[in-house]
């Protein structure tokens, strides 16, 4: 079943900013680390940033530093990526996922969103 549902995508402009959210339905444990990835067309799956559930450290790619924030709230077991001054480079499709280790790669989390889709215009 669906665990991790993604939303807040959309068409912005060079500048603007969108704030997606990630709501997960499963189980979250302290040590979970919920992160989010993007992945352009043409490109590989790059890590964006990521957050301890716990103890709520973040952690950040070096092209988002500044721009974004990651933030949770467990009462409703969602975790919020604000991205402001937002490029094209930042465009892509942006999923969560969940895993029990912090990783800048892909394969440590097994549980993905479906994604939502961003969008920068010029």
């Amino acid at each position: 079943q669906v665990q991790l549902v993604e939303s807040g995508g959309g068409l912005v402009q060079v500048g603007g900013s969108l704030r997606l959210s990630c709501t997960d339905s499963g189980r979250i444990f302290s040590s979970s680390v919920i992160a989010w990835f993007r992945q352009a067309p043409g490109k590989e799956r790059e890590f964006v940033a990521a957050t301890r559930w716990g103890a709520g450290q973040t952690y950040y790619a070096e092209s988002v530093k500044g721009r974004f924030t990651i933030s949770r709230d467990k009462p409703q077991n969602t975790v919020w990526l604000q991205m402001n001054s937002l490029n094209a480079d930042d465009a892509g499709l942006y999923s969560c996922a969940r895993g029990s280790s912090y990783s800048t790669t892909p394969p440590p989390y097994p549980v993905w969103g479906q994604g939502t889709q961003v969008t920068v215009s010029s």
